[in-house]
């Protein structure tokens, strides 16, 4: 860092236009409230009905938790940008957000693969779910989770903190990219690139083939369910969630494991909108907020705090209606 010449990067954004801007704004400033919306009642929801504190309940909760930290390391500040088309970002805050963006995006790979399993634990062994599924065991998975994720990211995540740069400073994208950060160092960064294509080589097909052979397991055992009526309910279920998982995986192979294209492609940014932002936009409302149990908790929440709101208007009422007959009964 002391070798430093650039003080800030650059980043283009989405559009080049202004126009383009604006509507990528309002597109970015809806996705991210559905987001924030749908991730926090996925929480409120599992953590305050006693029916729902089970493990499948427990890995949404912490899954919806890491979508809205994962947004949340970039969206904000790219929401800026388009708004007052200031493009810049420190050094310090660049590295921050790479650092972040990475490990929660590892550990988002790793959270599906643990759910998928989850799933499939729960579809074909149910008898031995409970005690497979143990509230001790989930936590370890979580746990090991986030460990694995910060594990395998912080290492070429520093190394790359601490390279010289001192060229030029302008990268195509709307966040820090870690391929087109190494681009603009003035060293060899080979051996930091061949190190990040091991670690995405390990984590993408890795957790792609768990979540895979779950879903193949799932399926199975659905074409054995005799009802005709069951087994459409449940292909519904896993082709939303194939979909989701497809979109997700094939975007971030796309962008990761090809070799990076020097100065960044528009292409690129477009993908990264797939898996950023489209997917975990669709994530609460396809994993948790469509399930039968969690539309129930949210229709009697919804109940109760509209009696609660009539019940405050009544009282709000009626202390207005006293207070009208005691300033008629008492002009003075």
């Amino acid at each position: 860092m002391n070798h430093t010449t650039v003080v800030e990067f650059v980043l283009l954004g989405l559009a080049n236009s202004r126009h383009l801007e604006i509507t990528f704004f309002l597109f970015l400033s809806i996705a991210y409230v559905l987001i924030l919306l749908g991730n926090i009642s996925v929480i409120s929801i599992t953590l305050a009905n006693n029916f729902l504190q089970t493990p499948m309940y427990y890995f949404l909760r912490n899954f919806a938790l890491l979508e809205i930290t994962f947004t949340s390391t970039f969206l904000p500040s790219t929401l800026y940008s388009l708004l007052t088309e200031r493009k810049t970002i420190s050094l310090p805050g660049c590295f921050l957000q790479m650092l972040f963006f990475y490990c929660l995006g590892t550990c988002t790979l790793f959270h599906m693969a643990v759910m998928s399993l989850d799933r499939c634990v729960a579809i074909c062994h149910p008898l031995h779910y409970t005690a497979l599924m143990s509230s001790r065991f989930c936590l370890q998975l979580i746990l090991t989770c986030w460990a694995l994720s910060f594990f395998l990211m912080f290492p070429p995540t520093i190394m790359t903190v601490q390279l010289p740069f001192c060229g030029p400073n302008v990268m195509n994208h709307f966040y820090c990219d870690a391929s087109l950060l190494l681009q603009l160092s003035c060293t060899d960064t080979g051996f930091i690139e061949e190190l990040m294509f091991i670690i995405l080589i390990i984590i993408l097909p890795g957790t792609l083939t768990v979540t895979a052979v779950s879903y193949g397991c799932i399926i199975v055992t659905v074409l054995h369910i005799p009802s005709s009526a069951g087994r459409r309910k449940a292909f519904s279920t896993c082709s939303a969630h194939l979909i989701v998982v497809t979109v997700f995986y094939s975007t971030c192979i796309y962008r990761y494991i090809r070799p990076a294209q020097r100065g960044g492609q528009d292409s690129d940014k477009i993908l990264s909108l797939f898996f950023s932002v489209l997917t975990q936009t669709l994530n609460p409302y396809i994993y948790s907020l469509r399930n039968r149990q969690v539309k129930q908790a949210l229709k009697e929440r919804i109940l109760k705090f509209s009696g609660s709101l009539r019940q405050c208007c009544s009282v709000a009422e009626w202390q207005c209606c006293s207070a009208a007959v005691l300033q008629w009964q008492c002009p003075g």
